[in-house]
């Protein structure tokens, strides 16, 4: 086992991130950025029990009492602790940014708790892109106020909820308004799969989750003052001769985000954002 690791202490994990912090924020104040970092770490339950054992396996060292299956799970948790790490600075760094405005919201029982609901589905994500998103919106909720905090804990809840799949067709959604299922899956896979497969099913589940999740909607015509338009249908209007239902690929019914989901995107999606400003 490296030395690297055995030295990765108390020191290490948990003092070295708050410094490093500090570095990056010289305006901001100490005790603002400690509950900041506090809060992060405290909400991800393997931290402790990391510093633990690494102190342990220190003492330790030389001894018989060093235990392979332990060495192994420090060895793991010490790429996380990297990794926790180079998010916190990156989030530090978007602090940075801001200005000092954001000292008195990172210093808000109500943020904080903000952050420890969304660290822990930073820890639980599968994927780096899904943390970038849990990143982001860690940032911007400190210095945007869009919507209010109960909406951005929804916001999380969708992250931990939905999978990569549901989010390429958020993006495909908001670069495109009006986009029909069709033009979706043909901007995203390309060739169409057979009605019967799996990976129509797939995609209709997708579709399926996010209209009734409230991320995206059939797009509708609205009143002045927002109220939805009923359709019309035209009394000499044909009936379908058709004996096949309809297809998971159609290509008529346009698709837009909610209002919900544009907040979504905005809290989320920095890159998809800032690319379609440009």
């Amino acid at each position: 086992m490296s030395d690297s690791l055995i030295n990765n202490d108390e020191d290490d994990a948990v003092t070295k991130i708050r410094d490093e912090l500090e570095k990056l924020n010289p305006d901001l104040k100490k005790r603002a950025l400690e509950k900041f970092a506090l809060a992060a770490l405290g909400s991800i339950p393997w931290v402790g029990g990391f510093i633990s054992a690494a102190v342990n396996l220190k003492t330790e060292e030389g001894t018989l009492k060093t235990d392979t299956l332990q060495t192994r799970w420090l060895e793991e948790h010490q790429q996380k602790m990297q990794r926790l790490n180079e998010t916190l600075k990156e989030i530090g760094q978007r602090f940075d940014n801001i200005g000092p405005v954001v000292e008195e919201r990172i210093r808000s029982d109500e943020y904080l708790d903000v952050v420890r609901k969304a660290f822990r589905t930073w820890d639980s994500a599968d994927t780096d892109e899904k943390r970038k998103y849990v990143a982001n919106l860690i940032s911007n909720a400190a210095g945007t106020k869009l919507c209010s905090d109960d909406v951005v804990r929804l916001f999380i809840d969708w992250l931990q909820l939905y999978h990569e799949s549901h989010f390429s067709v958020i993006r495909a959604i908001y670069l495109n308004p009006g986009i029909s299922r069709y033009d979706i899956w043909s901007d995203l896979y390309g060739e169409l799969p057979r009605e019967d497969s799996a990976e129509a099913d797939l995609y209709r589940l997708l579709i399926r989750d996010l209209s009734t999740g409230g991320v995206i909607r059939q797009a509708r015509e609205t009143t002045y003052d927002g109220q939805f338009l009923k359709k019309r249908h035209s009394p000499k209007r044909s009936v379908s001769t058709s004996n096949t239902m309809e297809t998971a690929f159609e290509d008529t019914k346009p698709y837009v985000l909610t209002e919900l989901g544009k907040q979504f995107v905005h809290y989320t999606m920095n890159d998809v954002v800032s690319r379609v400003g440009e």
